[in-house]
């Protein structure tokens, strides 16, 4: 066997020091966050902290605390080595107090995320530059969840497989199809999508239609029994062709060939946004790699439902003046899927889920079919991105607008906030509005403007208490979407936007644009009581959902990896720890 002379490593070494002491902050930070370690003060030394990990090794930094509890760790502050594979390595068994096996993994999920973020640095563009970028072209240039220490892990994926299928090393590429015979496939659409012709109607040309259909022909193959699908190669190479093999030899999954279009993952790294055709609709498909706490597959109950979901959300949307009209809030709305069962998997509900959730597709509506002229998504995600010279991206949008700062972040929670409480208030439902599934659109100026919302079926909750405005829902969606009591329904709000996007930003704008963090909260605080006035009759529901609540419970989502779950199989998904409260910034007191 001989090995390439070309070495990736090579190429990003420069930056492997950056971004190890960059991860090994955030570790630190969102450890100490969760209460998976206790730095303390050192007498003395204004900001500074001490991690005794044994007898020999103590780690000091300065830190900075702020609002949820929130810890700011400068980088460069870390002493005696800022490398955090050497951490885990010295800390696993004493101040971590992990098992064997979790060490394990974890120090691989961390070295592929250290490697994926050093490559994302050596390449990385000056703000400036990145806010030329479109939307997909800036996909490629985040730097994944803020929260998640190890948010590249990708068990399962290889060196080569991260070098083509990774949304950092923007590499677009062709899709296969499959043909999966309706024995085992489920199509569901919109109402209008009723039928899967009349997507792939939208979706494919005559003439990739009239080939699909004559590969199935010259095989003996009636076209009309089976549904088309677009499959991701690498779950094809590593799952369905050995998972599946007994339905292959049996003719009821027939390989197609790609439909031409170049399609290239976002940050969800299994979704696919089209660029031959940008307004042809993004592609959801399963990845069975282990990547942010989960198995990237499609449940099926809940590809089965997509449709119905967004019909119904939709549906309050497009029923609501203040939505419709006034925030024009964006929803995109996962418009179509096909299912496809194993017919032994689906049917053993032991087993781990990952087996259950294998192969289908859920066709999302794209945002530009959305957009006015002059009008500019990025995910919320981009705006905690700084540079190498750590100059930070919001700062760049400010500087562009033209607006004071504190007013260019008044516009941001204006179109932020309102359609997610009047969701919340009037209709009990809340959206998940993390980073990567929230997006804001910005006018010609930089200037936000708006809410676009992905991800429906997966990050829709509702309340567990009943409410006048469920009683047209469809028992299809009632039955798949996650419930959740009032005084936790909440939590999706802060989770999500607060702690997981605002927590990161407001230092920021501390630091580069001279709004305290006391001001920031005071702006979101602002425009929720901004969002209570104007609907004064919704009054029992502010009580209902309080936002404002003096402390709110603290969700970790790194505690449940390396002390709750693990890397332990498991037969549904799971959920982020709980582990005690946090002063909520938001509360008037």
């Amino acid at each position: 066997m001989s090995i390439p002379t070309t070495d990736p490593a090579a190429t990003v070494a420069p930056s492997w020091e950056r971004a190890s002491r960059a991860l090994f902050a955030k570790m630190l930070a969102e450890f100490a966050y969760e209460g998976i370690i206790t730095p303390y003060a050192e007498h003395g030394e204004p900001g500074g902290y001490a991690l005794p990990v044994n007898e020999e090794l103590t780690y000091r930094f300065r830190a900075r605390r702020g609002a949820y509890g929130h810890w700011r760790i400068d980088p460069a502050s870390i002493t005696p080595a800022a490398d955090p594979l050497a951490f885990i390595a010295a800390a696993h068994d004493t101040v971590l107090s992990l098992s064997g096996d979790t060490t394990g993994h974890l120090m691989r999920e961390l070295t592929a995320t250290l490697a994926a973020d050093a490559a994302l640095a050596a390449g990385q563009l000056p703000v400036a530059g990145q806010a030329e970028l479109g939307h997909a072209a800036l996909e490629g240039h985040q730097t994944g969840h803020p929260w998640l220490v190890a948010n590249k892990g990708r068990l399962g994926f290889s060196a080569g497989d991260v070098a083509r299928w990774a949304p950092e090393s923007r590499t677009p590429s062709r899709l296969p199809w499959l043909a999966v015979h309706r024995s085992l496939a489920t199509y569901r659409g919109v109402p209008a999508l009723r039928t899967a012709d009349r997507l792939y109607a939208e979706e494919l040309s005559e003439a990739t239609r009239a080939g699909f259909a004559r590969t199935l022909a010259d095989d003996g193959r009636n076209p009309d029994d089976y549904l088309w699908l677009p499959v991701h190669p690498w779950q094809w190479d590593e799952t369905i062709a050995t998972l599946y093999a007994p339905q292959i030899a049996a003719g009821l999954l027939v390989p197609l060939p790609t439909d031409g279009d170049l399609r290239q993952p976002q940050q969800s790294i299994r979704t696919f946004l089209n660029l031959s055709r940008p307004r042809a609709r993004t592609v959801k498909l399963p990845l069975s790699i282990l990547n942010t706490l989960v198995w990237r597959g499609l449940p099926t109950e809940r590809t089965l439902a997509a449709p119905a979901v967004t019909d119904w959300v939709l549906g309050l949307r497009d029923g609501d003046p203040f939505l419709a009209e006034e925030t024009r809030v964006i929803l995109l709305g996962e418009t179509a899927s096909v299912t496809v069962e194993h017919p032994l998997f689906d049917r053993l509900s032991t087993i781990p889920y990952q087996y259950r959730e294998l192969l289908g597709c859920i066709w999302r509506e794209p945002i530009e079919l959305f957009l006015e002229p002059g009008e500019r998504p990025r995910t919320l995600a981009a705006l905690l991105s700084t540079d190498r010279t750590g100059r930070s991206f919001t700062a760049e949008l400010v500087r562009r607008s033209g607006l004071a700062p504190d007013e260019w972040l008044r516009r941001l929670f204006a179109a932020l906030l309102p359609p997610l409480l009047h969701f919340l208030y009037r209709y009990g439902t809340v959206f998940s509005p993390h980073g990567e599934n929230a997006l804001v659109v910005f006018d010609e100026r930089d200037i936000p403007v708006r809410l676009a919302v992905k991800d429906f079926v997966d990050d829709v909750n509702l309340s567990a208490e009943p409410l006048p405005e469920f009683d047209g829902m469809p028992a299809e969606v009632r039955e798949v979407l996650l419930t959740e009591p009032p005084s936790f329904l909440t939590q999706f709000i802060h989770s999500g936007l607060f702690v997981g996007v605002f927590r990161f930003l407001a230092p920021l704008c501390e630091e580069q644009l001279g709004v305290p963090e006391v001001d920031f909260w005071s702006l979101v605080r602002g425009e929720i009581l901004a969002y209570q006035r104007r609907f004064p009759e919704l009054k029992h529901r502010f009580e209902t959902f309080d936002l404002l609540t003096p402390r709110i419970k603290r969700l970790c989502l790194n505690r449940n990896r390396l002390q709750l779950d693990g890397y332990r199989d498991r037969s549904t998904r799971p959920h982020a720890a709980v582990l005690g409260t946090v002063a909520n910034p938001l509360h008037p007191g």
